[in-house]
């Protein structure tokens, strides 16, 4: 199925999601709220379990904010949809994996839209900044977020000069997992997505909503949450019938079936 200026590709399982606005894949107002509508309908449809999302082109993943339509009348502070900015960042209960396949430019708040996913694979091209600097702006989802993924001084580095990271040195300070020739790079991504695919779609949830909720807390407070099934996930997790085919699958020495349930 297509959605302009988004397109998406589903396999099973998988669904991949390009932006694709020449000439380089910024997002106005009317591009994020359809972002947002297409991962609110890829958390909600259990016959989804993984997200692929990638830039159209060899040339940008996405730069962010489209400060043409900005200069048209789309306000920053206007309507970006259910999710927020690109979709993700905002979207309540995100609990399955996404993978950020980076092909290019990705900066501003593509670089956001890159750091709201689970892993990232760039391209041996790909380079990311946070340029907003340069435009009298804040970088706001990246402030909160990038301090906690990579050593603080780095982070401030790249917030308060907007310089420019090629793919070695993001790898190198750990917010991008593997680094892939330009035409492997979707190929590894979709190998990658049929891995998670085939796991435990109810385990995986509780580990996105245990690493969410820890992120703010203090160690202990959130264990007791775990152990007294306080987190959603957990709770149901806990009584399923696939985490007992787990662990009867492990003593019976084959691969688990996971139903989701």
């Amino acid at each position: 199925m297509t959605d302009e200026p988004i397109k998406t590709r589903r396999e099973g399982g998988i669904l991949e999601v390009t932006i694709d606005r020449p000439k380089a894949n910024a997002i106005d107002l009317v591009t994020s709220r359809i972002m947002g509508k297409i991962f609110q309908d890829f958390r909600d449809d259990d016959s989804l379990r993984v997200a692929i999302i990638t830039g159209s082109g060899p040339k940008f993943f996405c730069p962010g904010w489209d400060l043409k339509a900005a200069a048209a009348g789309d306000a920053v502070d206007g309507d970006y949809g259910v999710g927020g900015f690109g979709g993700m960042q905002e979207l309540r209960d995100l609990n399955k994996p996404v993978i950020a396949a980076i092909n290019g430019i990705c900066c501003g708040g593509g670089l956001e839209i890159a750091l709201s996913t689970d892993m990232i694979l760039a391209a041996e091209h790909a380079t990311f900044a946070l340029p907003e600097i340069r435009s009298g702006t804040v970088a706001d989802a990246a402030s909160i977020k990038l301090p906690k993924r990579i050593p603080y001084h780095i982070a401030m580095d790249m917030l308060l000069t907007g310089r420019w990271l090629d793919a070695s040195e993001a790898h190198r300070w750990g917010f991008v997992n593997e680094i892939l020739p330009a035409d492997k790079l979707m190929e590894r991504a979709w190998e990658l997505a049929r891995l998670l695919e085939s796991g435990p779609p109810l385990v995986y949830a509780a580990i996105k909503e245990v690493v969410r909720e820890a992120e703010g807390n203090k160690f202990q407070d959130t264990m007791n949450k775990i152990t007294r099934r306080q987190l959603k996930t957990v709770d149901v997790l806990y009584g399923s019938d696939d985490n007992l085919e787990g662990a009867r699958a492990f003593a019976e020495k084959r691969d688990p079936v996971w139903k989701g349930r």
